[in-house]
């Protein structure tokens, strides 16, 4: 009987614990992580304001807070469900790093033209649109960006919803369950191929050479 190929099992075998070790992180590591930052989130409505933070940081969402747009140098909408589209301002500040984007409201016409000048803005901190494909947020997480989300909506606008910490996913029991599929799903595929591969030698009809 012929031995069982070295090169292409270890590879198959190396390539499912990769795939065991990183359901293992998410269920472990991960899942902990984000119930904490969860639970964390769920408080934050209740806290004292704060100034829009310059940089990300996920711990604040949905946190009250302020900013000031100097001016807006452009809009950007982006879904919003039965809302329709949410507009979003990208304002200058005035100050040295990243500029400042302020959710100003709804609207359920995409081709209405926000006539908002900036100032002032008080609301509460949400994460801005991520325009990168799904597989690409799973694969390679990253901090999103956070915007300021008005509590006042600008003329011709419709109020946004208020924050609801429950629109944060806690997915990484799946994602750890679609690992464990996905290494049980290559150790069978490979000795389904194995033993397809031995039948074929030892079938009469094929006879070695």
């Amino acid at each position: 009987m012929r031995r069982v190929p070295i090169v292409p099992t270890l590879l198959v075998a190396l390539a499912a614990a990769a795939m065991v070790a990183l359901g293992l992180w998410q269920l472990l590591e991960r899942k902990p992580q984000k119930e904490a930052l969860l639970a964390q989130l769920a408080a934050n409505p209740t806290k004292p304001p704060v100034a829009i933070p310059r940089f990300p940081d996920e711990a604040l969402l949905f946190r009250r807070a302020s900013g000031f747009c100097l001016q807006p140098v452009g809009f950007e909408r982006a879904g919003a469900g039965a809302a329709g589209f949410r507009v979003i301002a990208l304002c200058r500040t005035g100050a040295e790093g990243p500029g400042l984007r302020v959710q100003i409201g709804t609207t359920r016409d995409v081709k209405a033209t926000p006539t908002w000048r900036g100032g002032a803005v008080s609301g509460w901190i949400a994460h801005a649109p991520d325009s990168r494909p799904l597989i690409a947020t799973v694969m390679a997480p990253r901090a999103r960006e956070l915007m300021l989300v008005s509590d006042r909506p600008a003329t011709g606008l419709a109020a946004n919803a208020p924050p609801d910490p429950a629109s944060v996913p806690n997915n990484h029991l799946a994602y750890a369950v679609q690992w464990f599929l996905f290494a049980g799903v290559a150790v069978v595929v490979y000795v389904v191929a194995l033993r397809r591969r031995r039948d074929g030698r030892t079938d009469p009809r094929n006879p070695p050479g």
